[in-house]
């Protein structure tokens, strides 16, 4: 008897849509993370990539518990000696809405040669509309 592996060709992609309107990011990412990934699928195999798109709109409108919007930073480095640079949570907001949910959510995929190919798979938009009626996305409720 053999066990069962999925394949990533047996596997069609389907999109779906969540309205980020009022969620709190942590919830939110990990159930995008789940979704990139396959997870929720009962043939999940960890090496096979079947997990479906993601398109998030009104990323500006999600929320954070407590005082993160003042006191989470994103760090990041230059290259050059003395380069750390960091930002808000608040101002990262403003600048790029949609950054907050992206980094979420990379921080929650496996830190492997998958990672930049599951993370292909997510649109994030800041307000209500998005490029992609064609694919017919299903609404999915967080």
């Amino acid at each position: 008897m053999s066990s069962y592996m999925a394949r990533s060709e047996d596997f069609e992609k389907k999109w779906y849509i969540i309205d980020g309107e009022g969620k709190t990011v942590g919830r939110l990412s990990t159930r995008i993370a789940t979704i990139l990934r396959g997870k929720d699928k009962p043939q999940f195999t960890p090496h096979a990539d079947i997990g479906d798109f993601v398109i998030v709109v009104n990323a500006d409108k999600v929320k954070f518990t407590g005082k993160k919007w003042e006191q989470k930073k994103y760090y990041w480095h230059t290259g050059y000696p003395g380069g750390i640079k960091s930002i808000t949570a608040e101002d990262l907001a403003k600048k790029k809405p949609g950054e907050i949910i992206r980094k979420a959510v990379w921080g929650m995929l496996p830190k492997n040669k998958m990672q930049d190919k599951l993370i292909s798979r997510l649109k994030v938009y800041a307000g209500n509309e998005h490029p992609h009626v064609s694919q017919q996305p299903e609404n999915l409720e967080v």
